[in-house]
């Protein structure tokens, strides 16, 4: 049996009087105590009574502000009230319940703070990864690129599903006529059906760039003003400027999420664009002219080095690597 067992109330009464020093008289029960007890407990009280002397302590001021700020949070279902005054046990009692609700507290305000509790949730893909695959609750799926940031709603709306990009993305739409698929693109919106497309918020100077595989894809302004129909095989852009165009890139396909390049008669000024959306790797020349070299080539799951060699042998040119930059030079 241990100590709680025991004592009964009043016991603990009379032994938190004796520990606080509020009365010296003891009793063959407190002697008893003593001589029983292998738990320390008188020194453990007399340890704990002698934690922050240097400050005195307004329990009460102390309380009240714990309790202001649990129901703040609407921790609390029902109204407490405490007595003023109450027993030593009365008081730890209370403490202790009151430190468990302040974890409470503390735990749902940091996973609020976290989104845990939020209708959105936002999905990150760090500096490596480079195709980093995301669920939609409709289904769809997204394959984030490096340093991109998709955000979507936990229960897509009831006439739409909208999500948030920031970065580079390839999304495979599950088909819903009822529900039209919504991108927030920064300075452009992306409206499908059911497809499969790229989208890149960051372009060169910020452009919005949509490359469509299959399906085919709205590409609007902010205002709703300006719009292009894209149709597989297209690219579309529309810069800051809210200037919207239009290229056909049937000669030349990449999806970077699944390292399939394909170029017929392409310039390597677009080959060496693309090697840095995919490998993340920067390609360098000595002399511009090489830029406009045009590559007929199909490459496929290809270790970066091996497109760079075989770029190099189709036109007789040699090259070093300084990290991630490839420096091409004529022989």
């Amino acid at each position: 049996m241990n100590n709680t067992e025991k004592y009964t109330d009043r016991d603990w009464e009379k032994l938190a009087s004796l520990f606080s020093g509020e009365t010296t008289s003891t009793t063959e029960d407190l002697d008893k105590f003593r001589s029983e007890d292998q738990l320390n407990t008188e020194k453990k009280w007399n340890e704990m009574g002698n934690m922050g002397n240097d400050r005195k302590i307004n329990v009460d001021k102390a309380w009240n502000n714990i309790y202001s700020r649990i129901e703040e949070n609407g921790l609390l279902s029902k109204s407490v009230r405490l007595e003023n005054r109450f027993s030593t046990r009365s008081f730890l009692r209370v403490a202790a319940i009151a430190l468990v609700i302040i974890g409470i507290g503390g735990t749902f305000l940091y996973l609020n703070s976290k989104g845990f509790f939020s209708e959105t949730i936002t999905v990150a893909a760090n500096s490596t990864e480079r195709n980093l695959e995301v669920s939609l609750p409709d289904g769809s799926t997204v394959y984030l690129n490096r340093n991109s940031e998709l955000s979507y709603s936990k229960k897509p709306g009831q006439s739409t599903r909208n999500v948030k990009l920031r970065g580079e993305a390839f999304f495979d739409i599950t088909r819903d006529p009822s529900k039209p698929f919504i991108i927030d693109a920064e300075n452009a919106r992306v409206e499908v059906l059911g497809t499969s497309f790229s989208v890149k918020t960051k372009n060169t100077n910020n452009d919005v760039e949509v490359f469509v595989k299959t399906g085919s894809v709205m590409l609007s302004d902010n205002s709703g003003k300006q719009s292009l129909l894209l149709e597989p095989g297209f690219i579309g852009t529309i810069s800051s400027a809210n200037s919207l165009k239009t290229v056909n890139t049937n000669a030349n396909y990449l999806s970077w999420n699944t390292d399939l390049l394909v170029y017929d008669r392409q310039s390597l000024e677009m080959v060496f664009t693309d090697l840095k959306k995919v490998y993340d790797i920067d390609v360098k020349v000595d002399d511009p002219d090489l830029l406009n070299l045009t590559l007929t080539a199909t490459y496929d799951k290809e270790p970066q080095d091996t497109i760079i060699r075989l770029i190099c042998t189709t036109f007789n040119l040699g090259f070093t690597v300084d990290g991630s930059v490839y420096h091409l030079s004529k022989k």
